[in-house]
């Protein structure tokens, strides 16, 4: 930041000044956008010296410059005992590379059944023609490890039905057999579950959401250990992964706001999710936080927040009464992904994508994402909504 010294630092403070080197920033309180594909060298000599690529050192456009590398640092320092972080152009990116990165021909993933759709789909379709076997477990049971088990994947809480994991419980099982953990840590962020603390290997989060905050970027990172950060970043170079410095200073200037933004979402979120548990045309509310959710006291005990995600189900009904419910919301946008300042609802359908495990509820499901609106205007919404979905048609 500016070269003087700092002392210990909680996290709010990180993401303040996480990243903010004075070499980088040149000065000015945000690292300039640095545009570049070829860098200029002084002589044959510092070219070589330059090589093989580092972090931190230019070298060629697509492996970096001080706006890339000050947020990569920013994302590391969040996780306490991290080694280093990759950042990737989408969430699904960041996922792509780091199974790669630990496995190879031959090997066995174990994937939660709650995965989020399009890793899913990179399991079934690319990992499949590379060799590779996945093999889908229940989210709140623990990974069946094999003989040809290399890693585990899960998500806490699952993105569309919300199951917590016994993740420090898993990664203890894990590293005693020598299997590499992931975890898809995008609904906490590492501000309400340091992942890398609680024994994970790979960190990934689709800092299109929450990170960003604003809907307008696409962005992913992958925080690693000094295990596995080495074959995280030659695997990157390997497929050409970088992200945009465009990108990237937007996902910075996201990211000193996070923790205001996130204690929004998780008041809002809160208040809509307990009112919406009282609504007699909903059957369950699918929210970690609330204390009749049955993986409330994992979430209780590792971490420190909720963010504004979550889902319901609604009693009886079909599909023509959950669209006349979504189409006439009026401060919800109805669109995919979430973690933006503006509200969202969407239609889910568990039942179509899982493998391992049967969903069964009461009812359609809505997947609602709680933005920075007024809580009490959003439940004024959903009241009308909910009116329509008990109505004729």
């Amino acid at each position: 930041m500016t070269g003087r010294p700092r002392g210990p630092r909680r996290p709010d403070t990180r993401l303040v000044d996480a990243g903010r080197r004075k070499e980088w920033t040149q000065g000015i309180v945000n690292p300039p956008v640095w545009h570049a594909s070829t860098i200029l060298f002084d002589s044959v000599a510092d070219m070589r010296a330059a090589t093989p690529p580092e972090e931190g050192r230019l070298h060629y456009g697509r492996n970096g410059t001080p706006t890339t590398w000050s947020l990569a640092e920013a994302l590391t320092e969040l996780e306490p005992g991290a080694a280093g972080t990759r950042l990737y152009p989408s969430g699904v990116a960041a996922v792509a590379v780091a199974l790669l990165s630990v496995l190879k021909t031959g090997d066995e993933l174990l994937m939660v059944d709650n995965v989020y759709g399009p890793t899913r789909a990179f399991c079934d379709d690319v990992l499949k023609r590379l060799g590779i076997a996945t093999r889908y477990y229940d989210p709140l049971a623990e990974p069946p490890i094999g003989e040809k088990s290399r890693a585990i994947f899960m998500e806490s809480p699952g993105s569309l039905t919300f199951e917590v994991q016994d993740v420090p419980g898993i990664c203890a099982a894990a590293k005693a057999r020598g299997i590499v953990t992931l975890l898809d840590n995008t609904w906490a962020t590492p501000l309400l579950f340091p992942a890398i603390a609680a024994g994970v290997d790979l960190a990934i989060l689709a800092c299109t959401k929450y990170v960003v905050g604003h809907a307008d970027v696409m962005m992913g990172s992958v925080t690693a250990t000094a295990q596995h950060v080495r074959a995280l970043e030659r695997t990157s170079r390997a497929f050409g992964q970088q992200a945009a410095p465009d990108d990237a200073f937007l996902t910075a200037r996201g990211l000193r706001t996070l923790g205001v933004r996130l204690k929004r979402h998780e008041e809002s979120g809160l208040k809509v999710a307990r009112w919406l548990a009282e609504q007699p045309q909903v059957a369950r509310v699918l929210h970690p936080a609330l204390p009749d959710f049955p993986g409330h006291a994992l979430w209780k005990r590792d971490f420190i927040g909720a963010s504004g995600l979550f889902s319901f189900v609604l009693k009886g009904g079909g599909e023509a009464e959950r669209a006349r419910l979504i189409d006439g919301l009026a401060h919800f946008g109805i669109g995919y992904s979430w973690g933006g300042f503006e509200s969202l609802a969407m239609p889910a359908d568990p039942d179509r994508i899982r493998t391992a495990t049967r969903w069964q509820a009461e009812g359609p499901l809505v997947r609602l994402h709680i933005g920075l609106e007024d809580a009490d205007d959003l439940i004024e919404d959903l009241a009308a909504g909910l009116a329509r979905y008990g109505a004729p048609a």
